[in-house]
């Protein structure tokens, strides 16, 4: 989580951190806790693509259909990445992979149905973290792309 947050002060972030009382693996989760629209949670799902790895920060309210995204994206399959692949290449374990303070650069693509949403929560490196953000500055943050993914 201290590497999220030195990645949040250094990008200028504008939203702090918030500690849960509890672990919010999954959108539904998170939106209970906060009090917010399932599709405000932004779910930072790592995907295998060709071996390398492919972040898609998608609203909680959709699934990535991983064909049209992979295609769009010019790869041949993307696929659900393994615990132990996200591990390596985010530093993090699912359930709390945050889009920011990985180890590389990991390319990412932010789902534009989140643009509607004026203050966005995404994992910040730990199951109970979060932090808010928007979409301008979540795709700022992690110098991502806009993608349509279902």
């Amino acid at each position: 989580m201290q590497k999220v947050a030195d990645a949040l002060a250094a990008a200028g972030a504008t939203g702090e951190i918030v500690i849960l009382d509890e672990a919010v693996p999954t959108a539904a989760a998170a939106a209970a806790e906060l009090g917010c629209e399932v599709g405000a949670i932004a779910n930072s799902l790592i995907f295998n693509g060709d071996g390398a790895p492919v972040l898609i920060l998608t609203s909680g309210a959709h699934r990535v259909d991983t064909a049209k995204v992979a295609a769009e994206l010019g790869i041949a399959k993307l696929k659900r990445a393994t615990p132990e692949f996200v591990k390596e290449h985010t530093g993090q374990s699912i359930g709390g992979v945050a889009p920011v303070g990985h180890p590389g650069r990991v390319p990412t693509y932010v789902d534009t149905a989140l643009e509607q949403y004026d203050v966005i929560w995404a994992a910040a490196g730990i199951p109970h973290s979060v932090f808010p953000t928007t979409y301008d500055e979540l795709l700022k943050l992690t110098e991502g792309t806009p993608v349509t993914v279902n």
